[in-house]
């Protein structure tokens, strides 16, 4: 291990040479590669010079023990041996997990997709909580959110609501939340007390850059049309509503969000480029599905990876068997505890492959 945290700190200072380079200055495309690899690297690099400091510290340490010294001499050099070992083990744990393989797109924004599923109208109001509990989510983290798309209903839910959020790393939290979430309440309108059950799936797609997303403008077909509201009546004359086709794979988006017809393409278009990366991703790492099942799940919108119980205030995640007795905090948007024990879950999978 040591000796990759050595080449990995080796190419970080090479990295900062290159990127004073002029050459690599004048060239963006290199610019932008290097300068993600050595933000990438950065966090391990940091722990790894950190690391090297407290072992030296800690050999000094040691060979102090060995003069002829006071007793209260020795009893804080032993007391500075203490803490050194113990930073020194913590340093070592936190390097373990920074050099495991990471997801490439972790650091991205997210295009998420929330639908009401088996329910009707309850299936439709918990898609709008679940939009809610997420929003709330990225607001704490001073994530930006853009509504890209909206099948509301007349019951104040959504058939079906896209939208984007932007922020450094909200991929890599919120890509957990892939699959069919289910809820157990009594429904307003439910007279006798009976207690219901609907789903809503959510689709977390990373965003993608057209580099990343080989799609030609002669494979897309653009219909416009005019927008419509719920029950289908029009709500716009104009023609700005846009549906695109990817005909190779059949992938299909419409938006109308926006009064502009260029600006619904526009979003058209980053939701149609991180569909067919997410059809095109799953079906290259088929052959991990079972190694991804192991951790946390495929990420597959047919499972059902959690319940929100709402007569006993509770949330289970089924894919690690975590109950937590407070639903309400959590649809504030309260999130970290649920995301961080499935962070941890994937991590400890990851190092017990590592280690086999």
């Amino acid at each position: 291990m040591l000796d990759r945290l050595q080449s990995l700190q080796d190419r970080y200072h090479k990295l900062n040479e290159l990127l004073s380079d002029p050459e690599v200055i004048s060239d963006t495309t290199k610019l932008r590669e290097y300068s993600k690899e050595q933000s990438d690297l950065e966090d391990v690099v940091q722990a790894y010079s950190e690391y090297k400091d407290v072992t030296s510290e800690l050999k000094d340490a040691k060979v102090m023990l060995e003069d002829t010294l006071d007793d209260d001499m020795v009893d804080m050099v032993k007391e500075e041996i203490s803490e050194l070992s113990k930073r020194q083990v913590e340093l070592e744990e936190q390097m373990k997990l920074l050099l495991l393989p990471k997801d490439p797109n972790d650091d991205k924004n997210v295009i998420m997709e929330i639908r009401g599923a088996a329910g009707g109208d309850e299936a439709a109001l918990f898609a709008g909580d679940l939009y809610r509990m997420y929003s709330r989510y990225a607001e704490n983290r001073r994530w930006k959110i853009d509504v890209l798309e909206t099948h509301s209903t007349g019951v104040g839910g959504y058939k079906e609501i896209i939208f984007m959020i932007n922020g450094k790393g909200a991929y890599s939290q919120l890509k957990y939340e892939n699959g069919a979430h289910r809820v157990q309440r009594v429904p307003e309108t439910e007279s006798g007390g009976r207690i219901h059950t609907s789903t809503a799936t959510v689709a977390v797609l990373p965003e993608t850059e057209d580099v990343e997303v080989d799609i030609h403008e002669k494979d897309i077909r653009v219909d416009t049309f005019a927008s419509s509201g719920p029950g289908g009546q029009s709500v716009n004359t104009t023609m700005s509503a846009v549906r695109l086709t990817h005909e190779p794979t059949g992938v299909v988006v419409s938006i109308q969000d926006e009064k502009s017809q260029i600006k619904n393409k526009e979003k058209a278009m980053k939701v149609l480029r991180a569909r067919i990366y997410d059809m095109y991703q799953r079906e290259a790492q088929a052959e991990y599905d079972e190694t991804r099942k192991s951790a946390v799940g495929t990420g597959d919108r047919s499972e059902r990876i959690r319940t929100y119980n709402f007569p006993q205030n509770r949330v289970t995640d089924h894919r690690i068997g975590l109950t937590i007795q407070k639903l309400d905090q959590i649809l504030e948007g309260k999130l970290d505890d649920v995301i961080d024990a499935l962070l941890l879950e994937e991590q400890t999978k990851k190092l017990e492959q590592i280690g086999e």
